[in-house]
């Protein structure tokens, strides 16, 4: 099955705690802090695979969750790293974060890559707080937590050129007849559900990248038929090679009605190169019509190449044609992309909420910091009221009119307020 959508949740790994330990060893009356800071948790990593062309793989597995950092050690060592996550995907994959729907990347290079959720870092080990007021610190910190995230992934083809047409106009026939893809082939409407990639060798230096798109009717654009599923695939060509059905009842209406919902989809679809190719010139009664269908296209100043997917007639001349127009369309420098998403986002807001209970904090980075924080410690404790004070939060309580004994939740976290914390 072709799957070009998917929604699915990813998780980077969190940081190995740092550790509170002291030096103790024989003969050694007061030994140091020597406890370690905890490893790095694994980063989730996009990367375009060009052995893949489907988003199948996503149907059956929808959640990731990178491995997280080790704890630190004793004598001062540090927890090992996580491995990094790495989502294999095809190229021509768009990221787009599902719930604010921004767009991350746009896949396309081979082997490209960046990175969705960075690992968070390991957290500091008593070593790191020593100073020449505090000798033998009880603090440390927790590992800092992963990121969540849900990714909307959609695939949108990547070929050179893309063969449209009505329904049955013989484009998967066209595609097989000139690669060795193996299309579904049938003589009824409808009959490629999929889009079907192949390459087409020209010479021996030549080759080119064909994609047969499923047959579109009048109102595709909004979703009619198979719709709008399907045309954002010829978003990604450079070249369309547009096939007329020689048995058609009104060629002329037929290229019109498709250029139509090209223009209707996306404006920057109509303006696309193309080749206008009159197929099954091997039936009888097309061929006596040939003429007609020549004079009525040239009529509107298009050139119109005759072909049978079922001989081969032309279809090289066809292939050579489209080819000529690729190479004349000017080359388009990508769009450089910074290899880490990093949303806009006040890192350092918070918000204070009122309710039944007592008073809620929410906010990234002071939920983080309770989350790295060691509660067992008394000094781990006051540092975090530290960071309370220099986020402006203490004030703001403060201001809301926070009381003493009142609670504060952070989290799963619950504290009872009191003035006398609030000034150490």
């Amino acid at each position: 099955m072709f799957i070009d959508e998917a929604v699915i949740e990813v998780q980077s790994g969190k940081g190995g705690d740092g550790m509170v330990h002291f030096r103790r060893e024989k003969y050694i009356n007061r030994g140091g802090p020597d406890g370690g800071e905890g490893g790095k948790g694994g980063d989730v990593i996009f990367r375009a695979n060009h052995h893949m062309n489907t988003l199948e793989f996503f149907r059956h597995q929808t959640v990731f969750k990178a491995d997280d950092g080790k704890r630190g050690g004793v004598k001062n060592q540090t927890g090992h790293s996580a491995d990094n996550l790495y989502i294999d995907v095809p190229p021509g994959t768009i990221l787009k974060d599902a719930e604010t729907g921004e767009q991350i990347l746009d896949l396309v290079g081979k082997n490209e890559e960046v990175v969705v959720c960075p690992g968070g870092r390991g957290g500091r080990g008593n070593t790191k707080f020593m100073n020449s007021h505090n000798q033998a610190p009880r603090l440390a910190e927790k590992g800092e937590p992963g990121i969540e995230k849900k990714i909307h992934i959609e695939l949108k083809l990547i070929a050179d050129i893309g063969i449209i047409g009505m329904p049955n106009a013989g484009k998967s026939s066209l595609l097989a007849s000139v690669t060795n893809a193996k299309p579904k082939i049938a003589n009824y409407p409808f009959t490629t559900l999929v889009p079907n990639l192949g390459v087409a060798v020209l010479d021996d230096e030549v080759t080119i990248v064909l994609a047969d798109i499923p047959g579109l009717i009048e109102g595709a654009h909004t979703g009619l038929g198979l719709g709008d599923t399907f045309l954002k695939h010829i978003q990604r060509t450079k070249v369309l090679i547009h096939l007329i059905d020689g048995l058609a009842y009104d060629q002329m209406a037929d290229y019109a009605q498709i250029n139509a919902e090209l223009s209707l989809f996306d404006p920057d679809l109509g303006k696309k190169p193309q080749v206008v190719a009159l197929n099954k010139i091997d039936i009888p009664e097309v061929r006596e019509n040939l003429d007609k269908s020549q004079n009525d296209f040239k009529k509107k100043g298009i050139e119109l190449i005759t072909i049978s997917t079922v001989t081969h007639e032309n279809t090289k001349k066809l292939l050579w044609k489209a080819k000529q127009l690729l190479d004349e369309l000017p080359d388009i420098e990508k769009e450089v992309t910074l290899p880490v998403y990093r949303p806009e986002s006040k890192e350092k807001a918070f918000e204070i909420i009122k309710n039944e209970f007592g008073w809620v904090i929410k906010g990234g980075a002071i939920e983080r910091a309770a989350e790295m924080t060691y509660w067992e410690y008394f000094e781990s404790v006051r540092r975090f009221h530290r960071i309370l004070d220099s986020m402006g939060i203490s004030d703001a309580l403060r201001i809301a009119g926070v009381r003493d004994g009142d609670s504060v939740f952070i989290n799963d976290h619950e504290f009872e307020w009191a003035y006398e914390m609030d000034n150490d």
